[in-house]
């Protein structure tokens, strides 16, 4: 992400942003979610979608991204990969794998941290 601008649409306008910016509307708290476990599904990226990855689901940010998504819970951390899109349910701000999940110490929803600045 470094030293490119990001294009975002808002309302039909277009605006360019810095990646300093987007980070930092990236970087907050929220609801993540467990993906499905179906195995052999395609991610938006166009991956194969692998219970096992330490991957996960954002709405805006970059394939590619490496976040840090921490447990408010009990601390545990974690960095993924975003390589899909989602989640789609309101008040969610991520889902990550079963496997992203365990290490987190979760299953289902937990209340999480999400930070860009790896």
């Amino acid at each position: 992400m470094k030293g490119r601008m990001v294009l975002v649409i808002l309302a039909g306008l277009a605006y360019q942003i810095s990646p300093i910016q987007y980070a930092a509307a990236a970087d907050r708290g929220g609801v993540a979610s467990v993906y499905s476990t179906e195995s052999g599904s395609r991610t938006a990226s166009g991956q194969k979608l692998n219970p096992q990855a330490l991957t996960a689901a954002h709405r805006t940010l970059p394939f590619g991204t490496k976040v840090k998504v921490t447990n408010k819970h009990n601390g545990q951390s974690v960095v993924v990969t975003i390589n899909d899109r989602g989640p789609f349910v309101r008040g969610r701000v991520i889902d990550v794998t079963p496997a992203a999940a365990r290490v987190l110490g979760f299953s289902g929803l937990a209340q999480v941290t999400v930070d860009t600045s790896n």
